[in-house]
């Protein structure tokens, strides 16, 4: 069920925004080695099937211009929230700390607290990064898990990587709004 929640939300994005893929490598993206490498140092010990979510976004999206690294806690019963901090790092735009917070509506229930790492593509300058990504999510976690969903703005691709622990089950719509200071609104 798991992994039909992430196909669907996955098609979904790809089927309402086409262009956005990025093809071959430019000098402001980072080519898959290198985030896999990242991945590895910032999840540790459960990152075995984080080489092959990553290359799926690749073979989906293309290279990303940037990445966040934080983690979030987030809860649900029909509706949820989630917050989380990271910092966003680019080759050329220099870093970013960064919060982030969304609401969600849909069928979940559950808690989970979980590191992240977020794909960031087509972002034109790092002040772009504070707006709402929405999209649809899927989550299973019965003690931990470790999965990816895709949300959009404005051209703009964020690909969450979550490798989380709790008991969550469900799928919602919602989004996450990003923003340079920490706050308990999620509107």
């Amino acid at each position: 069920m798991h992994a039909v929640l992430r196909t669907l939300a996955l098609a979904i994005v790809l089927a309402a925004s086409p262009a956005m893929a990025q093809s071959g490598s430019s000098p402001g993206s980072f080519a898959p080695g290198e985030l896999v490498d990242t991945g590895h140092k910032f999840f540790g010990t459960v990152s075995r099937g984080l080489a092959t979510v990553i290359e799926k976004a690749v073979s989906q999206w293309g290279l990303p211009n940037g990445y966040v690294l934080g983690q979030e806690a987030g809860g649900a019963f029909f509706a949820g929230l989630r917050y989380g901090e990271g910092t966003l790092y680019t080759k050329n735009a220099g870093d970013l700390r960064v919060f982030w917070q969304g609401p969600s509506v849909g069928w979940d229930f559950g808690g989970e607290g979980a590191r992240t790492m977020m794909l960031v593509y087509n972002l034109p300058a790092t002040d772009a990064i504070y707006q709402r990504f929405a999209g649809i999510d899927g989550s299973a976690y019965f003690e931990g898990g470790f999965g990816m969903t895709a949300l959009t703005i404005n051209n703009i691709l964020v690909v969450p990587i979550r490798s989380g622990v709790g008991f969550r089950l469900g799928a919602n719509i919602g989004y996450v709004k990003f923003t340079p200071t920490a706050t308990w609104n999620p509107f």
